[in-house]
């Protein structure tokens, strides 16, 4: 049964912004921390940026100031707002709750 499924990826312009969806189940959403990962190809997947239920964020050095994750406990939906995007955002990018459970990723290409 898919429990995190991510939308909102695809090609944007260095310089531009994506906003990036997870809708998650009820019971994974609503006492998790909530998740973004990405992984480029031939690196390792990495953290971007986390959020507890009770909205303290956490984010990768390389995204402070730039993205921003958030949720909707009313919706079941956690967000990854991306600003100022550069190449090396190029990943696929993947909700994750609990630390534990994953989506099938979504994938953000940044090129002119």
């Amino acid at each position: 049964q898919v429990q995190l499924v991510e939308s909102g990826g695809g090609l944007v312009q260095p310089g531009g912004s994506l906003r990036l969806s997870c809708a998650a189940s009820r019971s994974l959403f609503r006492l998790s921390v909530m998740g973004w990962y990405r992984q480029a190809p031939g690196k390792q997947r990495e953290l971007v940026a986390t959020i507890t239920s009770g909205g303290n964020t956490n984010y990768a050095d390389s995204v402070k100031g730039r993205f921003t994750i958030s949720r909707d406990n009313a919706k079941n939906m956690v967000y990854l707002q991306m600003a100022s995007l550069k190449p090396e955002d190029t990943a696929v990018y993947y909700c994750n709750a609990a630390f534990l459970n994953w989506g099938q990723g979504t994938q953000v290409t940044v090129s002119s």
